[in-house]
């Protein structure tokens, strides 16, 4: 049963974080983590500082399914199932040793898989301490007076063939990685408060929100779902272009940017699910939404309780959840509105609109929705437009068979192709272009639009604040002349 335990789909990250989980359900104050190379008996050791286990708790904490799921526990516990120290344990390492100091003195017991596999008996024989080979890492406990130390050896799922310490440096920086962002909220209270170490070196919490950063252009206010305890706190990020590379290197988390949007599911501010839109669809749509380009910047909070845990259908890995139906609806629309906000800052490369709140923005291009697809038209009202209709003479039959074959030929399927490649959209708006080239296309069009057609220059510039894309540009439309030349 507990090779077959071994296979519940644990990585190192995802297990290591579920022993810190017991250390916080311990009030502990911190957690030391330490990866020790040592070829095929390398081996990792998590000690933190909380207030240890009798010899009764942990005889208790060693066995499988000593506890019932269903058992109603401190609003603060973090665990569920009783497993989690074994299976996440197993699923790395075949020997589990655990000591432990408390109110009764110091006391070890060791799970090894390859003497439960040796028993002519069959049975299950949880051995008891001390164990020489150990002994000195103990010290660290002794002289607190409490807390625990769980200690991984024979590391058959981690130091595989061909495994060299390189690929162990790559493996603590993608834990140090994991557990930053997992219990980021604990490691936002500060040192104080709580901390983990990783070989020595503090671990840093991952903000997935971006929390006060200045170019963030939207975040909604935490809202609660009736009296259920439930809180939804929705973000979208900025853009890249308004963040520096070590900002956007920082802000696309563990799994990169377009893995970590949709819903960041916390339980007792513990991280649960990271990033994930959580099989929901629209009602008039027909699959779920995927994660992808143009939502990437889409993050939301969503708190639950941990008496919600069976509705929320939590696994024992504490990395999977299902909504329930009756939230549904709730938390749809809460998406839709988070992922059309950032669909828009994506397409417009973070530019906020400098607009007036409530004027229309003329854009240059329309869609038209047929039953078979979508067409784009060029809006023959824009005022760059107009100008050269009303102004081409004989020439309109070819200006106009002109916009209709740029309308026809829009590259669709290679702009689709460069965005999906290159991860971003492409410049428009005349995004990184220096401000002469801008004002040397206004100038052109308030020239066409006061000289030649006679429109008020208060008139002509007010018309071009409300221009796609310049309406982005009110000082060099300010700047223009009253009279031009």
């Amino acid at each position: 049963m507990i090779e077959a335990l071994r296979g519940l789909g644990y990585n190192t990250a995802t297990a290591i974080a579920d022993i810190i989980d017991n250390s916080i359900t311990a009030c502990a104050r911190s957690v030391n983590v330490d990866f020790k190379w040592d070829g095929s008996n390398s081996h990792i050791l998590i000690r933190d500082d909380g207030y240890g286990m009798s010899a009764t708790e942990l005889d208790h904490a060693m066995r499988l399914g000593r506890r019932n799921p269903l058992d109603i526990r401190d609003e603060n516990d973090l665990g569920r199932f009783g497993l989690g120290l074994k299976t996440a344990s197993f699923s790395q390492c075949r020997r589990l040793t655990v000591m432990t100091t408390g109110i009764d003195g110091l006391h070890s017991l060791r799970w090894d898989l390859d003497v439960l596999a040796n028993q002519a008996d069959g049975g299950w024989h949880l051995l008891e301490g001390p164990f020489r080979e150990v002994e000195d890492l103990i010290e660290p406990l002794k002289a607190t007076g409490h807390g625990t130390l769980v200690v991984w050896e024979v590391l058959d799922r981690i130091v595989t063939e061909n495994y060299n310490v390189q690929d162990f440096l790559n493996l603590m920086d993608y834990v140090e990685s994991h557990l930053a962002m997992v219990f980021h909220r604990f490691l936002e209270k500060g040192r104080s408060q709580f901390f983990i170490q990783l070989n020595g070196k503090p671990v840093s919490p991952w903000d997935p929100f971006l929390t006060n950063h200045p170019a963030k252009p939207w975040h909604s206010p935490v809202q609660s779902f009736r009296n259920s305890g439930i809180k939804i706190e929705c973000h979208v990020l900025p853009h890249k272009d308004r963040l520096s590379t070590k900002e956007f290197e920082s802000a696309q988390g563990p799994e990169g940017w377009i893995a970590q949007q949709g819903f960041y599911i916390y339980r007792n501010e513990r991280l649960l699910v990271a990033g994930s839109w959580l099989g929901l669809r629209p009602p008039d749509a027909r699959k779920p939404w995927i994660k992808d380009e143009p939502h990437k910047l889409a993050r939301i909070r969503l708190d639950i309780t941990n008496s919600t845990d069976q509705e929320w259908k939590i696994d024992i890995r504490k990395s999977t959840a299902r909504p329930p139906a009756h939230l549904r609806h709730w938390l749809i629309g809460h998406a839709e509105s988070t992922r059309v906000r950032s669909r828009k800052v994506f397409a417009h490369r973070g530019q906020v609109s400098r607009a007036s709140v409530g004027t229309e923005i003329m854009q240059a291009w329309r869609a038209e929705h047929f039953a078979d697809g979508i067409r784009y038209r060029i809006d023959t009202n824009h005022p760059a437009i107009k100008s050269v209709i009303e102004g081409a003479g004989g020439l309109l039959p070819e200006i106009k068979t002109m916009i209709r074959i740029i309308e026809e030929t829009v590259p669709v399927q290679r702009i689709w192709l460069d965005t999906a490649e290159n991860k971003d959209t492409p410049h428009t708006g005349f995004s990184g272009e220096p401000s002469a080239t801008i004002l040397e296309v206004l100038e052109v069009m308030y020239r066409n639009m006061v000289i030649k057609r006679g429109i008020a220059p208060q008139l002509a510039k007010q018309t071009l604040l409300c221009s796609e894309p310049f309406q982005n540009y009110p000082e060099l439309i300010q700047s223009l002349p009253d009279q031009p030349v």
